[in-house]
């Protein structure tokens, strides 16, 4: 569940610099919003990987 939290921090993260972006045209956050998403991504295919091994097993 560790990695499940860390799915939550990246969201709200994401949230924040989301807002920042679209409402203020902060084009930073625009930055900091493509690499959590990224990140997001990193993560979810690490726990899909692990998902499917531990089906495997």
């Amino acid at each position: 569940m560790n990695r499940f939290n860390e799915i939550k921090s990246l969201v709200d993260d994401l949230e924040v610099d989301m807002e920042k972006f679209y409402s203020k045209s902060n084009k930073t956050a625009g930055t900091r919003a493509r690499k959590t998403l990224q990140d997001l991504k990193k993560l979810s295919q690490e726990i899909r990987v692990d998902i499917q091994n531990s089906k495997k097993q």
